[in-house]
C-alpha cells in the first residue's frame, strides 16, 4: 500500500547539501565513488526512499535517475529543510512540484552528513538515465478522459470513535481495517504500529498488542508495514481462531517464498493463526503459530486485505477458505518484472488457503482442492493462487447480493483499478495498468491497446480512474444495508490521499464494461464539508469499514477519527 508520509521526499533528499553541483552543472568532483560507500548509501536508499522513488520511472515522487546533476545545492537544501515554505513563497520548481504530486513534502531533519553523502554517492550511478524498454508509441497524458462528476448525493456522518495516537503527527493513528468479530456486535480496528483495539460505543480499549507478542516486529519503514491486517475465523465463537498478517526483518526465519539471492530483502511478511483461549475475552490470551513467510524486495505492497468470504454457508467449500492479498513487493519498480507476473511465484496475486489443512509445501496450510490452478502438472506453479496480474490488491469484498467478489488495485501513476474476481485470471500487472498498455521497464506512463491485443489473455477492471482524479483507490463495500435506502446497490469507496468519496452501480459492474463513476459530498459535524477539511490534513489517509448489519464507516489516519455513515440526501 502507499503511505504518504514522506512523499517527494525523497525526490530530492537524496541529492543534498553541499555535494551536487549546481543546476545544470556537470561537476561530481565532490560525490564520493569508493564501492563501500555506495554500499551504504544503497542500503539507506532501500531502508528510508525506496518506497517513494526509484531510478526508471516516477510514483509517489519524481524518477530520480539524474537528479544528482539537475537541481543546485542550494535548492536542494531549501527545499529539504521546509518544502511547504517554499510552495507558499511561490518557488517555481517546489510549486510544480506541489501540482504535480499534490501534496507537499513535509519538513525533515538532517540524516547526517555521512548517510547524505553516501545516499547521494549511490544516487549518483544513476546520473544517466538508461532505463528505456520497448516503444509503445505515444504516451497518454489523460487516459480517462471522462471526468467523474456528481452524483448529487450527501453522505450524513456521526462522530463515532478515535483511535488513540500512535504518533505525535499525522498519521497519528495508522488505523488500516474495521470489520466484525463473526457472530457478535463486536467491532475491531487495528493500527499498523501494532495494536488491534475493540470499539465499544465511543471507548476504545486495546484487545491485541501485538510487539509484546512478536519480538522481531517492525513498523518501519512504514508504507503499509506494520501490523497489515487481521480476520476471524467464521466459527471464532467456538474455535477462537484468527489470523493476522505483520511485518519482520529480512533473514528472521527462512521464506517459505523466496527468489534468486543476487536480489535484496528489504523486510519479511509473516501469516499467523491464533488461538484465543477465551473467545468472549476482551483482551487475547493464547498462542500463535506462523502459516506463511514471504522475502520482500522492498517496504512496499507486501500482505494486504486478509478475508474469510462472509457470504460462505457452513459446509461449503468455500467455508473456512482464507484469502490474502500480496502485492509486487515494489520488485517491478526496482527492475525485477519478472518477479510478479508469472503463476510459479507469489507476489501480486489474491491466494486463497485452508488453515485446516496441511498438504501446502510447508504442511502447515491446506491448498483448497477447487483452486484454479491446483491440475497443473507443473509442480512450481504455486497452487495457492486464486488470481494474479496486480500491483497492490489492496482490497477485496464480497457483494452480499451478487456474490460477486470484488478486488481493487492501486496503480502506479496512471489507473486505479475495480475488479471483479475471475478465478485464475490474469489482470495484467504489469504489461497492463487499467485497460492500458504498460511499459514493465518504464512505468511512468500508459499507452493504448495494441491493435492486436487478446482481450482473452487478461481480466480488465469493470471501473477505473485516472491520477487527475485520485491517487490510490481505497476500497470500500457494497452497501445493502437498511438504513440508507439511496445507497443500496452502490459500491462505496475512495482516494485514500485526498479523502474524496466515489461511488458506482454495483449492477453495472461485469466483465467488458467500463461503469461509471460519480462523486458523493460529505457532511459532518453540522456543516458540508470534504475530508481534508475535516481532517485539517491534505494527507486524509482513508480507509472504510462495515459493520455486521452492513452498515458503512470511514476512518481517517490522519486524525484517528471514525465516522458512521447514518444517512444520505
Amino acid at each position: 500500500m502507499k503511505n504518504y508520509s514522506i512523499p517527494i521526499f525523497i525526490a530530492v533528499l537524496l541529492a543534498v547539501w553541499g555535494c551536487l553541483p549546481s543546476r545544470g552543472g556537470k561537476s561530481s568532483s565532490k560525490i564520493a565513488s569508493d564501492s563501500l560507500t555506495i554500499a551504504q548509501g544503497k542500503e539507506l536508499f532501500i531502508q528510508n526512499c525506496s518506497a517513494c522513488h526509484n531510478f526508471r520511472q516516477r510514483g509517489i515522487g519524481p524518477n530520480l535517475a539524474g537528479v544528482t546533476v539537475t537541481e543546485s545545492t542550494e535548492w536542494l537544501a531549501s527545499f529539504i529543510a521546509n518544502s511547504p515554505q517554499m510552495v507558499s513563497a511561490g518557488d517555481p520548481r517546489a510549486v510544480e512540484l506541489f501540482k504535480e504530486f499534490k501534496i507537499p513534502m513535509p519538513p525533515f531533519p538532517t540524516l547526517g552528513e555521512n548517510n547524505i553523502a553516501a545516499l547521494i554517492a549511490y544516487m549518483h550511478t544513476f546520473a544517466d538515465d538508461t532505463a528505456h524498454g520497448p516503444a509503445m508509441g505515444t504516451a497518454l497524458k489523460n487516459p480517462v478522459p471522462t471526468p467523474i462528476v456528481s452524483s448529487g448525493i450527501t453522505l450524513s456522518a456521526e462522530y463515532f470513535a478515535r483511535v488513540p495516537a500512535t504518533a505525535e503527527l499525522p498519521p497519528v493513528a495508522r488505523i488500516n481495517k474495521m470489520a466484525p468479530m463473526p457472530g457478535t456486535d463486536r467491532l475491531l480496528i487495528h493500527d499498523l504500529r501494532g495494536k488491534l483495539y475493540e470499539i465499544t460505543g465511543d471507548t476504545v480499549s486495546l484487545y491485541m498488542d501485538f510487539p509484546k507478542l512478536r519480538e522481531k516486529f517492525i513498523d518501519k519503514p512504514g508504507l503499509g508495514t506494520g501490523l497489515g491486517s487481521f480476520a476471524f475465523h467464521p466459527d471464532f465463537l467456538s474455535n477462537g481462531l484468527f489470523y493476522t498478517t505483520h511485518t519482520e526483518p529480512a533473514g528472521t526465519s527462512p521464506a517459505d517464498f523466496d527468489y534468486e539471492d543476487s536480489i535484496g530483502v528489504t523486510l519479511q511478511w509473516v501469516l499467523t493463526e491464533w488461538t484465543q483461549k477465551d473467545p468472549a475475552a476482551t483482551r487475547f490470551s493464547g498462542q500463535g503459530r506462523e502459516l506463511m513467510r514471504v522475502d520482500m524486495v522492498t517496504g512496499i505492497h507486501g500482505f494486504q486485505d486478509l478475508n474469510f468470504n462472509p457470504l460462505a454457508v457452513r459446509g461449503s467449500a468455500e467455508y473456512g477458505i482464507l484469502y490474502l492479498g500480496i502485492g509486487d513487493g515494489g520488485a517491478t519498480g526496482e527492475g525485477y518484472d519478472f518477479i510478479c507476473h508469472d503463476r510459479k511465484r507469489i507476489w501480486g496475486s489474491v491466494i486463497r488457503i485452508n488453515p485446516a489443512g496441511n498438504n501446502s509445501r510447508n504442511g502447515k496450510y491446506g491448498v483448497p482442492p477447487d483452486n484454479p490452478f491446483v491440475a497443473e502438472k507443473d509442480s512450481e506453479v504455486v497452487k495457492e493462487i486464486f488470481v494474479y496480474g496486480f500491483r497492490n490488491p489492496h482490497r477485496t469484498s464480497w457483494d452480499p447480493l451478487t456474490r460477486k467478489m470484488l478486488i481493487t488495485d492501486i496503480g502506479q501513476s496512471s489507473i486505479e483499478e475495480i475488479n471483479l474476481a475471475v478465478p485464475g485470471g490474469d489482470f495484467g500487472w504489469n504489461t497492463r495498468e487499467g485497460t492500458f498498455a504498460l511499459n514493465p521497464e518504464k512505468i511512468d506512463s500508459v499507452y493504448s491497446l495494441p491493435a492486436d491485443d487478446n482481450r482473452d489473455s487478461y481480466v480488465y477492471p469493470v471501473a477505473q480512474f485516472d491520477h487527475s482524479e485520485g491517487r490510490a483507490i481505497s476500497g470500500g463495500y457494497v452497501y445493502r444495508g437498511e438504513n440508507i435506502p439511496v445507497l443500496r446497490g452502490k459500491y462505496i469507496f475512495g482516494d485514500v490521499v485526498s479523502g474524496r468519496l466515489m461511488m458506482t452501480d454495483a449492477d453495472a459492474l461485469h466483465q467488458g464494461n467500463q461503469a461509471e463513476i460519480k462523486e458523493l459530498s460529505f457532511e459532518a459535524e453540522g456543516k458540508k464539508q470534504n475530508l481534508e477539511e475535516l481532517t485539517g490534513n491534505k494527507r486524509v489517509d482513508l480507509r472504510f469499514g462495515q459493520d455486521n448489519k452492513g452498515e458503512l464507516y470511514i476512518f481517517t489516519k490522519a486524525d484517528g477519527r471514525i465516522w458512521k455513515i447514518t444517512g444520505a440526501r
